[in-house]
């Protein structure tokens, strides 16, 4: 059975189980799903109480869940088929000896050109450019389509940086610039652009309120699912 209740701005949905137990119990899970696990036949009038009362923990924890990739960021090594994710794709290192340096796909693998292929320094900062280059252009374009579908709340075009965040995947300040988590390249082009709109509700409600949630809602329907999606990524730094 599902139920909400409001705290502050915020609107916490939280879903109740009843099984034989003897006391109420409240989780909060990385997806940002609350369930409350209760005795059977215990009311509903005792339940929303309970919610409320531990509401500020509810939201502090649904916030930094939403904040923060599940996944533990993986150090890459740089060494020989290592998995690199691009766009929600996997593929493996390839190193070559060459004159030109350059880094490029090619079907299943990303392949970098170095001239010495034992400077591991070289090669990481070789890749991390290239992905610094993509995460621009792809950010940007993600941005000029997602952009329209917000376009009548009578926002501004947002400016775009894009960061190496260590705990979000996206950000919208009060000046109205919007930042994008240079990880985020790694994970296919669909949750993007959830991140996107996400923040580009962010424009009109800065907070997480219910102003905010119903905006999302409007925009993006499934947009519970593509969290959870992108809370599952495995993500390397």
């Amino acid at each position: 059975m599902r139920h909400q209740v409001i705290f502050g701005t915020s609107i916490i949905e939280y879903e109740v189980i009843y099984s034989k137990r003897k006391t109420i119990s409240l989780q909060v899970y990385p997806d940002g799903r609350v369930v409350v696990r209760a005795p059977v036949g215990v009311k509903q009038l005792k339940i929303e109480p309970f919610v409320l009362k531990r509401a500020s923990w509810v939201v502090k924890h649904q916030r930094r869940f939403e904040e923060n990739p599940v996944a533990v960021p993986t150090p890459r090594r740089y060494v020989p088929d290592e998995i690199f994710r691009y766009l929600g794709h996997e593929y493996r290192l390839q190193i070559r000896e060459a004159n030109k340096e350059g880094v490029w796909l090619d079907q299943e693998f990303l392949i970098v050109a170095v001239t010495d292929v034992n400077n591991t320094e070289r090669i990481a900062a070789l890749t991390d450019l290239w992905y610094r280059k993509e995460a621009k252009r792809v950010f940007t374009e993600r941005l000029a389509v997602c952009f329209p579908q917000v376009e009548w709340m009578g926002v501004d075009y947002p400016k775009l940086t894009i960061r190496d965040m260590k705990s979000r995947w996206g950000s919208c300040s009060a000046k109205k610039k919007v930042s994008l988590n240079l990880r985020l390249i790694q994970v296919a082009e669909d949750l993007i652009d959830y991140v996107i709109l996400h923040e580009l509700c962010h424009l009109k409600e800065l907070n997480h309120s219910p102003a905010f949630y119903a905006l999302m809602d409007k925009i993006l329907p499934d947009w519970r699912e593509y969290r959870r999606r992108l809370n599952q990524v495995p993500v390397t730094v």
